[in-house]
């Protein structure tokens, strides 16, 4: 099967040696003037792994989009401008699977809504969520993720293509609970390094029972099942997203109340403003998400607003 990668970031690059390791021909594409696609193309290696030398690199979009299956892992944010670039080539019959987390920050909109509204209807768009890190799929630390779409039978064919030992897949069955819960766990990772560089990480359990319930019930607003949720995509994600070492979003609220600068992507800054958006047009409070928001873009106190919002008065769990 030929595979095409479109992005060499840490998940893009980790995606294409992954899929080559499994036995596919795979095209893994990345822009001439990246230094990340530079490295890769000069040493076929990154601080995480070594690509097998299988592994196709290419910076021409119209070869890459030759796959039968096309993953995309960029900056959730700037899908939306990548996907109008793919437009051009008029692709016809494809299979694009998302591969990132996130929702649209100016229009609250789903990473699917958002590259079909560009694309066009003559393809088909998946998604691919879930727990783990890089670091520790390359150790041969196995996990379980979900594919989602609109189609099952599509969804079968990817789990079919991209199973193995080391990660196991489910099957999706609510795009909207999905990719709601997968971009907003990144919120929580937020809080949760927030909270670890507070001294304050025991507050993390009552992090993930508040957050979990918080995004559940924007999900039932948004028409989405919310026992999804409960499943991989958000709550199965929080051990990799809260606790780990590896997750830049736990890192980068970790560096903010520190003082700190954090260089890499933590995708979970766009996504609070996001939340907030989708927080008014739903008429609904979800107070972690908005404390975070209060805290990154209106200079408010880390420390008061958390403990504020764990320690306010008593009221009924439920």
């Amino acid at each position: 099967m030929k595979v095409s990668v479109l992005g060499c970031g840490r998940w893009g690059t980790f995606l294409a040696w992954y899929a080559a390791t499994i036995g596919h021909e795979v095209c893994l594409w990345g822009r001439e003037d990246s230094l990340t696609f530079q490295r890769l193309r000069n040493e076929r290696s990154n601080e995480y792994l070594d690509l097998p030398g299988s592994v196709i690199l290419c910076n021409s979009l119209e070869q890459a989009l030759d796959g039968d299956f096309v993953i995309i892992s960029i900056s959730s944010q700037n899908l939306r401008t990548f996907a109008r670039e793919i437009s051009l080539y008029k692709p016809t019959g494809k299979t694009f699977l998302l591969c990132m987390k996130g929702i649209e920050s100016a229009t609250g909109k789903r990473l699917s809504q958002v590259f079909s509204e560009e694309i066009g209807t003559n393809c088909s768009v998946s998604i691919w969520v879930g727990p783990g890190h890089v670091q520790d799929f390359v150790a041969g630390i196995p996990n379980c993720m979900v594919i989602g779409s609109e189609d099952i039978e599509t969804t079968k064919a990817i789990v079919e293509t991209f199973g193995s030992d080391l990660i196991r897949f489910y099957y999706g069955q609510d795009m909207i609970g999905n990719e709601i819960g997968a971009a907003a766990k990144n919120v929580m990772g937020i809080a949760a390094g927030m909270l670890d560089g507070l001294k304050y990480s025991s507050l993390k359990g009552a992090l993930m029972a508040r957050g979990a319930r918080e995004i559940a019930r924007l999900v039932r607003a948004m028409g989405g099942n919310e026992l999804t949720v409960y499943g991989l995509s958000h709550l199965g994600d929080y051990e990799a997203t809260l606790f780990s070492s590896h997750s830049h979003n736990r890192r980068f609220g970790q560096a903010f109340v520190e003082g700190e600068r954090f260089e890499k992507l933590a995708e979970g800054v766009q996504t609070v403003k996001a939340l907030r958006i989708l927080s008014e047009r739903h008429e609904l409070e979800l107070p972690i998400c908005n404390a975070i928001y209060s805290i990154l873009f209106e200079t408010k106190d880390a420390k008061e607003v958390l403990l504020d919002l764990f320690l306010r008065p008593l009221k009924f769990e439920f």
